[in-house]
């Protein structure tokens, strides 16, 4: 290749194009004529012609201008192009092809499995909370306990990461029970405790706080025993 041919090569430019174009096209209910020709007119549309005529995109695909003429009708019922009014410097009216709604469908469509992506995370943290429960208690969850479970995550909004910072902080004070660690809950919400790492702070300060304030009998103890906060007794 000629330096000049890489040069005009070059000039050509790029055209940038949604990677979520072509994981949701089907989804929008396009084939893939349908996606080259939304392509091509992106790529006349970023060269300066906004409005190429049929013929004009038909000549760098394999289908006929009446094929195109109908695509982008199709395109224009669906609500996935439009046809809308520009103006040039002169003041002189013309008309153009906008690719705006089609952006925002994937827009819409993207937002749609990011929620879906949450609520599927949401759902295996909830049956994996249930499992940590169960686990820890040797036995299956009473239909009260699961209610409490229910109501922590729905009504209290916890997340259950934190139930689980709860649960363990219950088991490390060797009060396993509900009520202990629905105290827990209360007093991390009433704190702002919000994050894994809060929560490990907070316990672990109420601890130091304990050992603190406990006398020491016998130094020569070889397994000291290691005091723990008492979430009840908190006011």
């Amino acid at each position: 290749m000629m330096k000049a041919d890489l040069l005009a090569w070059l000039q050509e430019g790029n055209i940038t194009i949604p990677i979520t174009l072509f994981s949701e096209y089907r989804n929008l209910n396009l084939n893939e004529y349908e996606l080259i020709l939304i392509i091509h007119l992106l790529t006349f549309i970023q060269k300066g012609n906004e409005f190429p005529t049929p013929v004009e995109l038909a000549e760098r695909m394999t289908i006929a201008d009446s094929d195109c003429t109908n695509m982008l009708r199709k395109l224009i019922q669906q609500g996935l192009i439009q046809i809308i009014e520009g103006y040039s410097n002169e003041g002189i009216r013309y008309e153009k092809y906008s690719l705006e709604p089609l952006w925002d469908r994937l827009v819409d469509q993207f937002m749609l499995h990011q929620k879906n992506n949450q609520l599927q995370s949401k759902q295996v943290e909830e049956t994996d909370l249930y499992t940590c429960f169960e686990k820890e208690f040797g036995r299956p969850l009473s239909p009260f306990e699961c209610e409490s479970l229910a109501m922590w995550m729905d009504d209290d909004h916890h997340d259950p990461i934190i139930i689980k910072a709860a649960l363990r902080e219950a088991v490390m004070s060797g009060k396993l029970n509900f009520r202990y660690i629905d105290r827990i809950l209360f007093e991390w919400k009433k704190n702002g405790i919000q994050t894994i790492e809060q929560a490990k702070n907070q316990g672990r300060k109420f601890r130091e706080k304990q050992n603190q304030n406990r006398k020491v009998n016998d130094t020569q103890q070889s397994s000291p025993s290691i005091p723990f906060y008492n979430w009840l007794e908190q006011q």
